[in-house]
């Protein structure tokens, strides 16, 4: 057992020690994007216009958006906002050589259907977080790192755990704040161990994202990505109108029709909950569509990054990115505590033996 203990201790020292220098900015990171809708308001206030309702139809917005379009961009999705704020239009644009599409998004004044301002998914920067985050701005190559740091975090999360238990007494003397003499040793001890289960599933979900093609492995021949259809046979409008007949309420979003399915998605908020109503362009029948269940690869993302799930576990995740980075500087200072420590014992153990060889 002592021996066991032994190996998880080198094991979870030099996993913190290696890694320290890129598990602070992943988790620092990732404790910043939690909150990223409040982020993004406080950055671009001129995103949330304080201006009521969209009333006018869809077509005043994409006719709104294309005017900061480039040749080439086709509109694939309108987004109305809950409350205050701008309507999102987003636009793809098929790369020559094929290839993943490219994105922008324009936010439009709700209320006159006027652009108010153009970016891309990853610009700013919330942008520049996310990809440090995911990648260290290092593309695939940097996916891979950050899913092999991700696979450390688990080793280290859970050998962090049995190095906490106590050998000697209770479970309940392990939960003491002074189990060690100084302050650093006492905050890894107690905030590793109140934080390890949580690290542990947040460790295992951002390995599933990083490694998507070992946990979710292509069926079948891949088609490529779908494109939004140039000229449909119907307009916005008259996709709205005809899923309202189906499914009446507010619409919340708008999904353009693709060479891939010739329909319109149209969201609708239905006594609070939403309902997809599917519009085929053809000839506008409307019907509502059926219920796809999440997949599991969303699930992993959700849990995550905390989008749609229960404020305590968003407060989670969020100090799941500050407490590792703490983690990693305290774990940093225990060893080079230690290693003076055994210096200077080295130090007295050789003048004890000088002078007894000076005695003799």
């Amino acid at each position: 057992m002592i021996r066991l203990r032994g190996l998880w201790f080198q094991i979870h020292k030099w996993l913190g020690i290696s890694l320290a220098i890129l598990i602070i900015p992943i988790s620092l990171t990732g404790a910043a994007l939690v909150w990223h809708d409040w982020i993004d308001r406080q950055l671009y206030p001129e995103r949330y216009p304080v201006a009521g309702s969209a009333d006018l139809p869809p077509s005043a917005y994409a006719v709104g958006a294309l005017k900061l379009a480039q040749p080439g961009e086709q509109i694939s999705m309108l987004t109305f906002p809950q409350e205050n704020g701008a309507v999102q239009i987003t636009l793809t644009k098929q790369p020559a050589g094929g290839g993943r599409p490219s994105r922008a998004i324009v936010w439009l004044d709700p209320k006159s259907a006027q652009p108010i301002e153009r970016g891309g998914p990853r610009d700013g920067a919330l942008g520049l977080l996310h990809v440090i985050h995911g990648t260290f701005m290092l593309g695939p190559i940097g996916r891979q790192i950050v899913g092999w740091i991700g696979v450390a975090m688990l080793l280290s999360s859970l050998t962090g755990i049995w190095l906490w238990w106590p050998l000697k007494g209770s479970f309940a003397r392990g939960l003491r704040w002074r189990r060690r003499p100084d302050f650093n040793s006492n905050l890894h001890h107690t905030g590793g161990f109140w934080i390890a289960l949580p690290l542990a599933v947040l460790s295992a979900t951002g390995v599933w994202i990083s490694f998507p093609a070992v946990f979710n492995p292509p069926n079948g021949p891949q088609s490529g990505p779908s494109q939004p259809l140039a000229a449909p046979a119907q307009s916005p409008d008259e996709a709205v109108a005809a899923a309202q007949l189906v499914v009446p309420g507010e619409v919340a979003s708008i999904a353009w029709p693709t060479d891939k399915k010739a329909a319109w998605i149209i969201s609708v908020r239905s006594e609070g909950k939403p309902v997809e109503v599917s519009v085929k362009d053809s000839d506008a029948d409307a019907s509502v569509a059926n219920a796809t269940p999440e997949t599991f690869a969303r699930t992993m993302r959700r849990i995550h990054d905390g989008t749609g799930m229960p404020l305590l576990w968003q407060v989670v995740i969020f100090l799941g990115g500050i407490l590792p980075a703490a983690l990693a500087v305290t774990g940093i200072l225990m060893w080079l505590r230690m290693r003076r420590r055994r210096r200077k014992h080295r130090r007295s153990a050789a003048a004890f033996a000088e002078e007894e060889a000076l005695a003799n």
